[in-house]
């Protein structure tokens, strides 16, 4: 049996159509298209509660590529000598491994997130990569309004100078990665079993999709281009208006990254992949673009857009296919669950994480019952079940409390009124996976003592 892992980064689930039902999270914005990824998911098993274990972008691959957590006692860091991956299992088992991906956080020197890999294929030129050193062809005053920094300015001259040769679709990275992976998947299709990773960097910011899919904006926005929102406040450095403008290109950039993904997808048909192979198709993470007051990822945005994202697993021949799931799983749980699938759950033994092969398999509908994420140098802290969502905020601030089932938009903080949920969930991960200790939940309208010990 074949194993192919595709990772999307920075793709919100409400920018999929299965999961949004054709509503789009912003009164302004069309929904995003994704026809690709609706049938995708359509053959699959599709997972409506998978949540990183921890953020950002190389913690979140250290989880999936190794089944360990990483919140507790991991920041950012290249993998270690003593971590074992999933390229180096199955290299072991008679697998032939590829990596193919822009995300150039990997090829960074000194990260080894392709070690254990037989070939690994890197598309250059993706947000800050120093690829390009002669100036941008393009004035960056279309880019960037008065409020932006030099930092910022610096950041996207370098994109503007790695894209300035882009004229056509195939162009793009999105398209680059999937004709790399295309070609791959055809000339190994020989072997015995392969595994190939995909990692498309796209939908991450910058947002710069085709002309053909700048359709989620204005036409009668006049504004500059803004690919590369800046972090804080948005109202500080932005208009409503060239925040919709964003948002827009977000959508655009989401539609893209779909539309590419069908040679893909093509492939894996007509290779007769689809047949005797899983297939996990996810993103790491999602991305705010404005919803709680501020754009990008950052500790203290542990809300719906950033935290929910698609994830749906294909098994051989499209088995247990088209049902959807509310079972609770997280990323360390995503190793375990694939070699449990391959025959190789003896491997698993020293895994932090859970095999959830039984959800697939329609077996029980649960596995966690309660999850906990953030990132480790930040302070707040996100625990949720399926209905409620607590988020642990800094000495000083208030904590917040959401009813994910009624208000999935999470507006509404209900932690005075519901102080005994926020409590149960605090209770329920201690100290451990914090960088404070806390005995209390803050709420608007006082202190809530937690059970002694609960979180030392």
């Amino acid at each position: 049996m074949n194993l192919i892992v595709i990772v999307l980064d920075s793709f919100r689930q409400d920018h999929v159509g299965l999961y949004n039902l054709g509503t789009g999270p912003f009164e302004e914005i069309p929904a995003c298209r994704t026809p690709h990824i609706d049938r995708f998911g359509a053959q699959a098993v599709v997972f409506d509660n998978a949540y990183p274990e921890a953020l950002p972008t190389i913690p979140i691959r250290c989880q999936l590529m190794t089944g360990q957590r990483t919140l507790p006692y991991r920041p950012w860091q290249p993998l270690n000598p003593q971590d074992v991956t999933v390229a180096e299992i199955l290299r072991q088992e008679g697998y032939v491994c590829g990596l193919i991906s822009d995300t150039y956080h990997y090829r960074a020197p000194g990260m080894n997130y392709h070690r254990g890999f037989h070939a690994y294929h890197w598309i250059r030129g993706q947000e800050y990569d120093p690829w390009v050193s002669a100036p941008t062809r393009r004035p960056v005053a279309g880019y960037v309004n008065t409020h932006f920094t030099p930092e910022w300015r610096t950041r996207i001259s370098q994109f503007l100078a790695n894209t300035d040769y882009f004229t056509e679709e195939n162009d793009w990275f999105p398209v680059k990665v999937v004709d790399e992976a295309v070609r791959w998947l055809r000339q190994n299709r020989s072997h015995k079993k392969i595994f190939l990773w995909i990692d498309s960097f796209d939908p991450h910011e910058p947002w710069d999709p085709p002309v053909r899919f700048d359709t989620y904006t204005d036409p009668a926005y006049t504004g500059p281009r803004l690919i590369m929102p800046m972090g804080g406040k948005a109202d500080n450095w932005s208009t409503k208006a060239e925040q919709r403008h964003i948002q827009g290109l977000y959508a655009g950039e989401a539609a893209f990254v779909d539309h590419s993904l069908g040679p893909l997808f093509a492939c894996l048909e007509e290779e007769g992949y689809t047949e005797d192979s899983i297939i996990l198709l996810l993103a790491d993470h999602g991305h705010p673009l404005g919803d709680h007051g501020k754009f990008l990822k950052g500790a203290d945005r542990m809300y719906n857009e950033l935290l929910k994202v698609p994830f749906m697993i294909r098994l051989p021949g499209g088995q247990k296919g088209g049902r959807r799931t509310q079972a609770l799983v997280q990323y360390h749980d995503v190793l375990p669950t694939l070699l449990d699938l391959l025959g190789l759950d003896n491997n698993v033994s020293s895994m932090h994480g859970k095999s959830f092969a039984p959800v697939l398999e329609g077996k029980t509908g649960t596995h966690h019952e309660a999850v906990i994420t953030g990132y480790y140098q930040g302070v707040d802290r996100c625990i949720r079940d399926g209905v409620w969502s607590y988020l642990q905020r800094p000495e000083g601030e208030t904590d917040e409390l959401y009813n994910l089932v009624a208000d999935p938009r999470e507006r509404n903080n209900v932690i005075d009124a519901h102080h005994e949920e926020a409590q149960r969930l605090s209770a329920r991960f201690g100290g451990y996976f914090r960088r404070v200790k806390s005995k209390v939940v803050k709420g608007v309208q006082g202190e809530y003592e937690l059970a002694s010990g609960s979180v030392e």
